[in-house]
């Protein structure tokens, strides 16, 4: 485990502790899991970013012809 400082303005350190509080966790467990979740998001948008430009339109079109048409369901419909 490491250990950093942080410096935070007292409102925000204010609202830190109380959100921490009501996920009845610390402060320390409490940004610890918002930098995973945080890393989580960054190395995804990386991820799909490398797959994206593996990617070939002909291939694309390709799988999408195989789709059969058929109607959104209720929840996927424009309103």
């Amino acid at each position: 485990m490491v250990a950093i400082q942080v410096c935070l303005p007292e409102s925000l350190h204010k609202r830190l502790r109380e959100l921490a509080e009501r996920d009845d966790v610390s402060i320390n467990q409490f940004i610890a899991t918002a930098v995973a979740e945080k890393m989580s998001a960054l190395l995804t948008a990386e991820y799909l970013g490398k797959r994206t430009r593996r990617g070939q339109r002909r291939k694309f079109d390709w799988v999408l012809k195989k789709v059969r048409p058929a109607e959104p369901q209720r929840l996927d419909r424009l309103r």
